[in-house]
């Protein structure tokens, strides 16, 4: 009896009419764009013997792309969690004039193409910008270094962090602080013991959308990143050189070895995001 009420339940999930056709259009929909290319790239890469695949991925050249484009996603991610919270913070939490701008101003890399992005962050980073200037004659250098990636990947990365957290934190009551406080409890303490636990899922999301993104990210990284091989290459400059070099194989293995690193950081990230929901429930 359970199991024919649970079938008749999934079958007529709601009371809204249309639950057939939206849901054979969302499967045929995510096929087409998502699965059928994915499944495309797995196929072709297993065309590869695993000693020629092994090969590609231990290149020195491969595996040195590979460090860069995650390591610098990952860096990048992490440094906007911190300021896309404090940025969101400040957006929801104080009224200054000025403010509706700045709240523009957070979703400008999402409107300015890529290559815009690039050239601009080249120009001020470069060894003669207005701020790579002042970096140049304590012999640090930003602009065609693995630290010009990291800021074109925090650049493009922000607006995630800041518009994933932003809405959460607008269901945050200030009586649940101030509440906390009266129960003697200090800002650091209501901060971690209240804000935070709400917080965390969206911040988990907004890491994880900003350090998609920044794997990925090819048009603003070619343009400051000097593009050095073993030295600042990313892996999806390299695909395409191994395209334009007619390396097919070569480049779907790199895509291949891509989607694998980058599906299992985000399950991980899944799995933390489901862990902190159950946590937070059961604390609340």
């Amino acid at each position: 009896m359970k199991n024919s009420l649970s079938r008749d339940n999934w079958l007529q999930p709601s009371i809204l009419p249309g639950f057939g056709l939206t849901i054979g259009y969302t499967l045929a929909y995510l096929t087409l764009i998502i699965l059928i290319p994915l499944a495309a790239l797995v196929i072709r890469a297993s065309s590869l013997g695993f000693g020629e695949f092994i090969a590609i991925l231990m290149d020195e050249r491969t595996l040195l792309a590979l460090r860069i484009s995650f390591g610098a996603a990952l860096i990048a991610a992490l440094v906007n969690v911190v300021f896309g919270v404090l940025v969101a913070w400040v957006l929801i939490r104080y009224d200054f004039p000025g403010r509706r701008l700045l709240d523009a101003v957070v979703d400008l890399p999402f409107a300015l193409p890529t290559a815009v992005a690039g050239i601009a962050l080249a120009a001020l980073y470069a060894n003669n910008g207005w701020i790579g200037s002042l970096f140049a004659p304590l012999g640090i250098k930003i602009a065609f270094t693995p630290a010009g990636i990291v800021i074109a990947l925090i650049f493009i990365g922000l607006p995630f962090v800041v518009r994933t957290v932003q809405p959460v934190m607008e269901e945050i009551e200030r009586e649940t602080e101030e509440a906390a406080a009266t129960l003697g409890a200090n800002r650091f303490q209501t901060v971690r013991m209240v804000v935070l636990p709400t917080l965390l899922p969206a911040i988990l999301t907004g890491f994880a959308l900003a350090f998609a993104r920044a794997v990925g990210e090819y048009g603003s990284v070619i343009f400051i990143a000097g593009n050095i091989p073993y030295v600042s290459e990313i892996a999806p400059l390299l695909i395409v050189i191994r395209l334009e070099e007619f390396n097919y194989a070569g480049a779907t293995a790199i895509a291949a070895i891509m989607l694998v690193i980058s599906f299992a950081m985000l399950f991980l990230v899944n799995l933390l995001q489901a862990w902190s929901r159950r946590r937070f429930a059961n604390v609340r």
